[in-house]
C-alpha cells in the first residue's frame, strides 16, 4: 500500500507558525522524518486565509522548494486553488507527483485537467461534484466516471488516477462506513487501472478511541480494495497496520515485507 505522509499539512497550528515564520528547519525535519518512517509520497500544503494570491503562491513555492531539496522522496502538491497548484508545479522539478486534488467540479476538472497532463502526474480524485459529498454510493460514482471521462479525454492514463471514495464521520451517519467501502469496491470493478486512496481521520470524527477506529476501518477498506493511504508516517502503529493489512489481502509475497519490518523492530502492536 502506498503511503502518503500528511504532516506538513497548515491545517496544524505549528506547521502553519512553521511556515509564517519560514521556519525551514522545522519543516525539513518533518519532511525526513516521514522519509525514514516510510511514506512513499510527501503531502505538502501550504494552507489559505493569505490576504491575496500572490502570499498564497509564495507560500507554497518557498515550502516545496525547501523539500525537494531534502529529501528524494516525490511531493504530493495539495491545494483547494488552482492557481497555488500551477504555482507550486513551476518550483517542482521531481518527474514523480501527484496533485492533489480534483474533484468533478467543471471549473476545477477543466483547471486541475491539464496540468496534469502536462506533467504526466498522478491525481487525486475525489469522488464529488457541486454540491458536496454525496450520501449515495451511485452519486460519488457519477462523479468518479464524469472525472475519468474528462481527463482521459486530455490523455491521462487510469493509472495516473487514484480516486477518493470519501470519508463521512460515522457518528453522524452510521451508513457511511459501508458507502465508503461499498464505493471502493464499485471503483475496482469499473476502473481496476486505477487506484483508491484514503484519508482515515474523518471516519471516527466525534467518537472516543478514534485510533481504534481508523485501524480497524483500514483493514476493511484495504479489504475492498485500498490502495494509497494519507496518514502520519510517524504512528508506528497504524504504519505496522498497514503492512499487516497488505500481507492479509495477499499483496505481500510470503509476507517478505512484513517479516523484514519485524525483523528491523518496525513492526508494534
Amino acid at each position: 500500500m502506498l503511503v502518503i505522509g500528511e504532516n506538513i499539512n497548515a491545517s496544524n497550528k505549528s506547521v502553519a507558525e512553521a511556515i509564517t515564520k519560514r521556519d525551514e528547519g522545522f519543516l525539513v525535519n518533518l519532511a525526513k522524518a516521514q522519509t525514514l518512517s516510510g511514506a512513499d509520497f510527501i503531502d505538502v500544503n501550504a494552507g489559505g486565509g493569505y490576504g491575496s494570491l500572490q502570499e498564497a503562491t509564495a507560500a507554497i513555492k518557498w515550502l516545496v522548494g525547501i523539500i525537494q531539496a531534502a529529501v528524494e522522496q516525490p511531493l504530493s502538491i495539495d491545494s483547494d486553488s488552482p492557481e497555488v497548484i500551477e504555482a507550486a508545479l513551476k518550483e517542482y522539478h521531481g518527474e514523480r507527483l501527484i496533485i492533489n486534488s480534483v474533484t468533478a467540479e467543471p471549473a476545477r476538472l477543466e483547471s486541475i485537467g491539464p496540468l496534469v497532463a502536462e506533467r504526466k502526474a498522478w491525481v487525486i480524485a475525489l469522488a464529488m461534484g457541486t454540491d458536496g459529498i454525496p450520501d449515495r454510493v451511485e452519486e460519488r460514482l457519477t462523479a468518479c466516471e464524469r472525472i475519468m471521462s474528462y481527463l482521459t479525454g486530455l490523455g491521462v492514463k487510469a493509472e495516473q488516477v487514484l480516486f477518493d471514495p470519501l470519508v463521512l464521520p460515522i457518528a453522524v451517519d452510521t451508513r457511511q462506513g459501508m458507502v465508503t467501502l461499498k464505493t471502493i469496491e464499485q471503483i475496482k470493478l469499473r476502473y481496476p487501472e486505477a487506484r483508491v486512496v484514503m484519508g482515515l481521520s474523518n471516519i471516527s470524527y466525534g467518537l472516543p478511541k478514534r485510533k481504534l477506529v481508523n485501524r480497524a476501518f483500514l483493514l476493511m477498506a484495504a479489504y475492498a480494495g485500498l490502495d494509497a493511504v494519507i496518514v502520519d508516517p510517524l504512528d508506528n502503529k497504524a504504519m505496522s497496520l498497514i503492512k499487516v493489512a497488505d500481507m492479509l489481502v495477499g499483496k505481500d509475497s510470503s509476507c517478505r515485507t512484513y517479516l523484514r519490518a519485524h525483523r528491523k523492530g518496525n513492526i508494534v502492536d
